[in-house]
């Protein structure tokens, strides 16, 4: 007399897959929303599972883990896992509404100068679009801005209409920098209302194309420009860029409590120069301290989204228009940077939605 096997129940498959914490998202996947079909036939099941985040270079892993933990219930002998990403547009300031064309953007900012906020935006911005995801960077840096170099882009922006900029483009980002209007070694002898006029100018009346995500490197500090993003442009969430030293992160600090006073949501913390690994002898020493960015996390209840080391590599392929995760895709650096995009769209993933596009707009008119 043949056994018959019980069948699964779909309750039993979540079960099984809530035993899988996800490392970017820190919950398992059905808590958090992305699991979006279970289908069970007989001894077989098929699941759908649709991240909030890019994730084209770890998609094959999850799926693997899912797979594993539903093919170890009994009465499961095959389990199919689809594992694909929708990023969608997450809530801004009350008082702003989204800019067309852009579902989030994502500032990024430090306390002071020289802690490489730069270079870990222009990274940031890559491995996001290496990750799948549609990216632009926009350099609000008016006094210095570095992106056309870091991006290796010569010319100026072409005008369709005369009144309105198409981005440029590198290496699959689309860019806009006052760097490309004006003379690289061309001083902005400017007054603050100039510099947040041309900062709006510069975000609003660039013809960006259907991004998922626009990254704006800020300037260090806490002052006009930095008022302006927080009062006039809508920003999903924010990255703080520091180094472990005592001074780096008290500016650091400064610049997280202002994200916090106008209710931009701070996604976490990148520590640059962590460590420093000797290219001769293979010695590790912690030239600027060591721990400060996981304390300074922990202290305000933030994410240590990674730490990148201090190595000539970053500098030298910045420096020569290759960042590091187009000159070198496959080193530890690289992959340090995208894992840091990961975190970061995942902490944003797990943000309020934004729902105003999907409301028809009211057009009252007097007749």
């Amino acid at each position: 007399m043949e056994q018959t096997m019980s069948a699964v129940t779909k309750e039993q498959v979540e079960a099984a897959i809530k035993g899988y914490r996800e490392p970017h998202l820190e919950k398992d996947l059905v808590s958090a929303g992305c699991v979006k079909g279970v289908e069970i036939e007989g001894d077989r099941v098929k699941i759908e599972v649709v991240l909030g985040f890019p994730a084209k270079t770890v998609a094959a892993a999850i799926a693997a883990e899912v797979k594993a933990a539903v093919e170890g219930l009994e009465g499961v002998t095959r389990a199919e896992v689809d594992v694909t990403w929708s990023v969608v547009a997450h809530s801004v300031q009350k008082s702003l509404k989204p800019i067309d064309n852009v579902k989030n953007i994502v500032a990024v900012a430090s306390g002071k100068g020289g802690v490489g906020k730069s270079t870990t935006a222009v990274n940031l911005a890559l491995a996001l679009s290496a990750e799948g995801a549609k990216t632009g960077i926009l350099d609000a840096d008016i006094y210095g801005p570095s992106q056309p170099r870091m991006l290796g882009i010569t010319g100026k922006p072409d005008s369709r209409d005369g009144n309105t900029l198409e981005p440029m483009n590198s290496y699959h980002l689309q860019a806009m920098s006052i760097g490309f209007l004006i003379d690289e070694e061309t001083p902005m002898i400017w007054r603050g209302p100039m510099v947040t006029q041309a900062l709006e100018q510069l975000l609003n009346d660039t013809n960006w194309s259907d991004l998922d995500y626009l990254v704006i490197d800020l300037p260090p500090g806490t002052g006009d420009t930095q008022l302006t993003l927080a009062q006039k442009v809508p920003v999903s969430g924010a990255v703080i860029v520091t180094t472990p030293q005592d001074i780096a992160l008290l500016d650091a600090r400064k610049g997280l409590k202002m994200f916090q006073k106008v209710e931009v949501p701070v996604l976490g913390i990148v520590e640059n120069m962590s460590i420093h690994i000797c290219s001769k002898c293979g010695h590790e020493e912690h030239i600027f301290g060591e721990g400060g960015g996981q304390a300074m996390a922990e202290q305000y209840g933030v994410q240590l989204l990674g730490a990148l080391p201090l190595d000539i590599d970053i500098r030298q392929e910045t420096d020569g228009g290759r960042p590091t995760v187009v000159a070198q895709p496959d080193s530890r650096s690289s992959e340090i940077y995208r894992e840091i995009a990961r975190r970061t769209a995942a902490k944003l993933s797990l943000q309020a939605k934004d729902y105003a596009a999907k409301f028809p707009r009211i057009v009252i008119q007097n007749n």
